[in-house]
């Protein structure tokens, strides 16, 4: 893709909005009566893209009957937190509720924002009745280790018996006592057997058990199979990612975001009922709430959330794209490393964000639905993940996009800050380490 002029006349299209509580009006215009809302981020460690989130979908549940947030977690993980919002836990509080948030980059969850929206809905539930009380979950599925244990966990409750063939079939792993990709590299190497056969025979048992193991009535009977269905489902897809991660990062890439989007698909089957068909908000980085078909990765044969989505439930879906210009981030030097807060670089020229920079409004809603003249505008487009690599800045976080095809609609921030972590290391204290630290990335 090469790079297109300036954009004209932007600035008559967007629609500013404020702190207040009627701040995303226009958004929640476009979304009519939606059944499914992505909303993005340009970066996993901004406040502001978490507080936006949390503040639209606080109006989605309360005025248009939003029941479920998806994130982009694991979903295990963020099982433990479903339960707390629902009043269904042990959990004294949403800090607590997030302790399975060990993995990096545990600050994705574990930040101040997020604690704040998970007693916001556990208050907004503890007054409704639990079929209509809103979840919280997660679409990813890094969980390979966790989630066979949770598998084992409900057969151990509801059927030892099935519990002592799952540990006997998911025991084909403790060939690497690791998690995953320690798995896909022992196969790659033909160091071991892959367990891909014992994993879809658990699965497959699993839901031919599905009507004993559902003999009990209610709603926690139905939702409890419903966890340990999707936990072996989990099992059973990532196997086939961490094999694939040593083929390749599109094939990889591929695998994961259609769990997620078969993970969003599930959900929305198990939450519609009695009440009418069930509507979910999903929150996950804008390279998967896009549609990859506008952006040179999907020239490339990426494929992401956003499109499976668009794909299958056409004007059903709004997707959501976040931007920002400059600020701080929080984020790591490298994988696995501290949580650092960054200074970010002023976007760059011929990019969209500058263009959005050069709007005089500090925060403002970019309506797309109705395609623009400029639709097929190519920009550069920033994305950052848990890793932010100022000095190789380009490489690691720009390519090329058509925006107005990529999503439904553009927030942008002019100025963003780093989220806060619930665990604070030095380095995040201290602000940006030297540019030049560490070299050679």
């Amino acid at each position: 893709m090469s790079a297109a002029p300036a954009i004209d006349g932007l600035d008559r299209l967007v629609v500013p909005f404020d702190d207040g509580p009627r701040a995303h009006d226009a958004l929640l215009e476009l979304v009519g009566d939606r059944r499914l809302v992505l909303l993005g981020e340009a970066s996993h460690g901004s406040a502001e893209f978490y507080r936006e989130r949390a503040h639209i979908t606080r109006r989605l549940i309360e005025e248009r009957g939003f029941t479920a947030v998806a994130v982009e977690a694991d979903w295990p993980d963020a099982y433990r937190v479903n339960r707390y919002v629902r009043g269904e836990s042990a959990d004294p509080d949403g800090v607590s509720a997030l302790a399975d948030f060990r993995r990096f980059p545990s600050w994705m969850w574990r930040n101040t924002e997020v604690v704040e929206f998970v007693e916001w809905l556990r208050g907004w539930n503890l007054h409704r009745q639990p079929e209509g009380r809103a979840g919280f979950y997660g679409v990813d599925l890094y969980s390979l280790r966790s989630s066979m244990e949770a598998v084992v966990d409900y057969l151990q409750a509801v059927d030892p018996v099935a519990a002592a063939q799952a540990r006997t079939r998911y025991g084909c792993f403790d060939h690497v006592r690791a998690e995953g990709p320690e798995y896909g590299h022992a196969v790659a190497l033909d160091l071991m057997v892959p367990c891909e056969n014992e994993v879809v025979a658990q699965l497959i048992d699993l839901r031919h058990r599905s009507a004993d193991l559902l003999a009990q009535d209610g709603w926690a009977a139905r939702d409890a199979y419903f966890f340990a269905e999707r936990n072996a489902q989990l099992v059973h897809n990532a196997e086939h990612y961490y094999r694939a991660m040593y083929r390749g990062r599109i094939s990889s890439w591929n695998l994961r975001d259609r769990h997620m989007a078969e993970t969003v698909e599930a959900l929305l089957a198990h939450l519609s009922g009695r009440d009418g068909p069930a509507k979910v908000v999903v929150w996950a980085h804008n390279s998967h709430v896009g549609d990859a078909r506008a952006t040179e990765l999907g020239s490339q044969g990426e494929l992401t959330l956003g499109q499976l989505v668009r794909t299958r439930w056409h004007d059903e879906a709004l997707l959501v794209g976040f931007t920002t210009d400059t600020g701080t981030v929080t984020a790591a030097s490298e994988w696995g490393g501290p949580a650092e807060r960054k200074q970010m670089r002023p976007a760059m020229a011929s990019s969209w964000e500058s263009s959005f920079h050069a709007v005089p409004r500090e925060r403002f809603l970019l309506p797309l639905v109705d395609r623009p003249p400029w639709s097929d505008a190519v920009l550069l487009e920033r994305a950052i993940g848990v890793i932010y690599r100022p000095d190789t800045e380009r490489v690691s976080h720009w390519f090329h996009a058509r925006m107005a095809q990529q999503f439904d609609a553009v927030i942008h921030l002019d100025h963003t800050t780093a989220v806060e972590p619930l665990e604070r290391t030095s380095l995040w204290d201290s602000g940006e380490a030297p540019e030049t630290y560490p070299t050679g990335l």
